[in-house]
């Protein structure tokens, strides 16, 4: 066993992989990743990244689920802040722009229907994706208590729509960030 392997006897081996997976990413997109340069990344041998992930499947589905649940708590901590709920459902939707424009390549790999199927999420996305979607709820909800559920599904979707919208756009560079709040301002489904 190498002294690199040794270091992580600690318990930390499946965070630094994680850790160097998502360097990886961030450098040369999901395309880039495999088991073999996380390991090296990391500084353990080829094989230690199997102790954690069967494959190189397992491993995008783990950098996914990082992503996914970074993004949710950006959202969630826009949410729980100070202001009232029109406001704090409009600084989701920044967090939500945000966050895709600092982690394109993070955002793009949760977005990647190869990797999370819109119809069949992975055990380990799908309490995520509901938990966002309970969220959105939540602000949805709080600011139009009187509607049916009908439109407050419609009203969800659409501000979803916008935010991711404009989250692609900023991310791929089409747009500033600040241009994309201020389209989330021009879209506003609140009012």
């Amino acid at each position: 066993m190498s002294t690199s392997e040794s270091s992580y006897h600690h318990g930390h081996l499946a965070d630094a992989l994680l850790d160097a997976a998502d360097e990886l990413l961030a450098e040369r997109g999901a395309a880039a990743l495999s088991l073999r340069e996380v390991a090296r990344r990391a500084g353990v041998s080829h094989n230690a990244p199997y102790h954690h992930f069967a494959d190189r499947t397992a491993l995008v589905n783990a950098v996914a689920r990082r992503h996914m649940a970074r993004l949710l708590e950006a959202q969630r901590a826009a949410w729980h802040s100070n202001g009232t709920p029109r406001e704090r459902l409009r600084a989701m939707g920044e967090a939500y722009v945000r966050y895709a424009h600092e982690y394109p390549n993070g955002f793009d790999i949760v977005f990647d229907p190869e990797v999370c199927s819109p119809t069949s999420p992975s055990p380990g996305m799908a309490p995520l994706i509901r938990e966002n979607e309970l969220l959105l709820d939540e602000a949805i909800r709080t600011i139009f208590p009187e509607q049916n559920s009908e439109t407050l599904v419609a009203r969800a979707a659409g501000f979803w729509a916008a935010c991711h919208g404009v989250a692609v756009l900023s991310a791929s560079g089409h747009m500033s960030t600040e241009t994309a709040f201020a389209a989330l301002d021009a879209v506003d489904i609140t009012s």
